[in-house]
């Protein structure tokens, strides 16, 4: 019976992430946690399992029925690999909301797990920025998140003409649905996602979902009408809604600080999970070889009360590693990260190891990344193992360096190399290396 070799390839919709990836990721999370503490947001972690109810009572029958994964552990209890961190968030912070300050400002890089076909922007696996504003019921909260949202590109080097944010209200939507189109409470998901469809497919198939939903031709023709109209031209027949007056302050609040030019009003925007409340937004890559949604959230005000006690407002939202990096790689603004090793020590040969290490440990004390060679190996093996991970310095002594007092130091990139003492190496190193 042959022995079965096992592939070397990841599981499907999962990445493997090699040193120099690794360093980039390590750059990409690096700026996020930047651009976000500015704002004064605080990070925190939860588990990855979760009781399997916490996403069947919030995450939408999509996440549920087709992509959560979940299984019976060893105490039968049901457990889920978390899809999505809101639910997360709302319990921890139902747990101590008597214990918080008010506004509560996390944020926090989860892994996430969901069952979908791979393809460009989306795996199985990914980690995804969350940033949430909890304790503030009004508009305010919004302005603060949209913000933050935006310096998160501009922080990487994308300029305000890149992208776009768009921003739409589901009490707004609520209301054309019951109210100016009367549909039944069984169209209003299917009328909802046929708009979400909108922007992907023909208008003949986008009026072929609305017939199926069973849309009349005076329906499709109001809701076409409403698609198109700006935001202003609706006040005639949404005035009073507070869907349309949160609007209104919204952008009243980003044209005074000078982001009007990357928000726009779309009521196309629905965000498909069952919690959102308020005010939702996407932001989208204006890029021709990119055009497509990055990222997106909005307000939840009913999350935080089924855990049976406070209700406490939140807006935020949640931004995938994946999309985040296609869109850098496309802008040509992914981090350009330096080598992770300052300088290798070489090894002559064994009766010289321990003094290698000295040398090595003097390096590290002062700061400097140092790897070091174990065992004895020819000086081009040496160098090429060195260029091979990026390192650009190279520390070498052999017998007469020793007895000397004395190291010889090669620039990998140059090829040129200086002898000098061995009291003067930190020095000198730190001073190249600055």
């Amino acid at each position: 019976m042959s022995k079965q070799s096992l592939s070397t390839q990841p599981y499907k919709g999962t990445r493997d992430f090699f040193p120099e990836q690794m360093q980039v990721r390590d750059a990409i999370f690096s700026q996020l946690r930047a651009s976000v503490e500015s704002y004064g947001y605080q990070a925190y972690d939860g588990p990855m399992l979760e009781p399997f109810e916490l996403y069947a009572a919030k995450s939408g029958d999509e996440i549920v029925s087709e992509q959560l994964y979940s299984f019976e552990d060893r105490g039968k209890r049901k457990v889920a690999m978390r899809p999505e961190m809101t639910p997360t968030l709302a319990r921890m912070v139902a747990s101590r909301s008597n214990q918080l300050a008010r506004p509560i400002r996390w944020y926090s890089i989860p892994n996430l797990w969901r069952y979908e076909r791979p393809q460009r922007g989306r795996l199985r696996e990914h980690w995804q920025l969350n940033v949430d504003l909890l304790g503030l019921a009004s508009v305010e909260a919004e302005v603060e998140i949209v913000q933050v949202a935006i310096d998160l590109l501009r922080g990487f080097g994308a300029g305000i003409s890149d992208f776009e944010v768009q921003i739409n209200h589901r009490q707004l939507m609520d209301a054309v649905f019951e109210q100016k189109l009367a549909l039944s409470s069984e169209q209003v998901p299917l009328v909802a996602r046929a708009i979400d469809k909108r922007a992907k497919i023909e208008p003949a198939a986008f009026e072929k979902l609305l017939v199926e939903a069973g849309c009349k031709a005076q329906q499709i023709e109001d809701l076409n009408a409403f698609l198109v109209s700006p935001l202003m031209e609706l006040e005639a027949d949404f005035g009073d809604n507070p869907g349309f007056k949160d609007l209104c302050r919204f952008f009243d609040h980003v044209n005074a600080i000078g982001l009007g030019p990357v928000c726009r009003f779309n009521s196309s925007i629905l965000r498909g999970l069952d919690y959102y409340t308020g005010i939702v937004f996407e932001i989208y890559d204006k890029h021709p070889d990119n055009r497509r949604a990055l990222f997106g959230g909005g307000r939840y005000d009913n999350l935080v009360g089924m855990f049976g006690g406070e209700q406490i407002p939140g807006v935020g939202f949640g931004m995938g590693d994946v999309t985040l990096a296609d869109f850098l790689d496309t802008h040509g603004i992914l981090p350009q990260v330096s080598p992770s090793i300052d300088v290798m020590v070489g090894l002559f040969d064994a009766s010289l190891f321990d003094l290698s290490q000295q040398i090595a440990r003097q390096l590290r004390q002062a700061g400097l990344r140092v790897s070091s060679v174990l065992v004895p190996m020819k000086l081009g093996k040496q160098f090429q193992n060195a260029d091979k991970q990026g390192i650009p310095i190279m520390v070498m002594l052999g017998p007469d360096e020793a007895q000397q007092g004395q190291v010889t130091v090669k620039h990998l990139k140059s090829g040129e190399q200086e002898t000098l003492a061995q009291t003067s190496l930190v020095p000198y190193l730190q001073n190249l290396l600055a």
